[in-house]
């Protein structure tokens, strides 16, 4: 009988806290709206967050693409902040509000790209 599961308690602990953080990221997107909705309109970023549910879902039930959609998707909440920095200059970093707002994506990403997350997916996702 296959199981599906919201969470693996067999992962990293690296791999868990992503997938908490993919679950939240999506969430609080469909709710107040995430960088994606800012940038690129509300459909968007509502198919955005529907994606960060997926990817988390994906990463618990141990399937490569979930891994891969959600780094994807996290590595282009970054690019926004990134855009913002270059363009405003590095005392954009002392403000408040960006610094609160890029907290979770940068997080999510390190998280998910952490040398024990990407060796176990590697060799035990399929």
């Amino acid at each position: 009988m296959e199981t599906r599961r919201w969470t693996n308690h067999s992962h990293p602990q690296t791999l868990q806290i992503g997938v908490m953080l993919l679950y939240l990221g999506a969430v609080f997107g469909v709710v107040f709206g995430n960088i994606y909705s800012q940038q690129f309109g509300v459909g968007l970023g509502l198919l955005a967050s529907i994606g960060l549910g997926a990817a988390g879902f994906g990463i618990a039930n141990d399937q490569r693409w979930g891994y891969n959609l959600g780094v994807a998707l996290t590595g282009l909440a970054l690019v926004p902040f990134a855009m913002i920095i270059v363009s405003d200059g590095v005392g954009e970093l002392f403000n408040a509000n960006l610094l609160m707002a890029m907290i979770f994506p940068i997080a999510r990403f390190a998280l998910l790209v952490h040398p024990m997350s990407r060796d176990y997916q590697r060799i035990w996702f399929s």
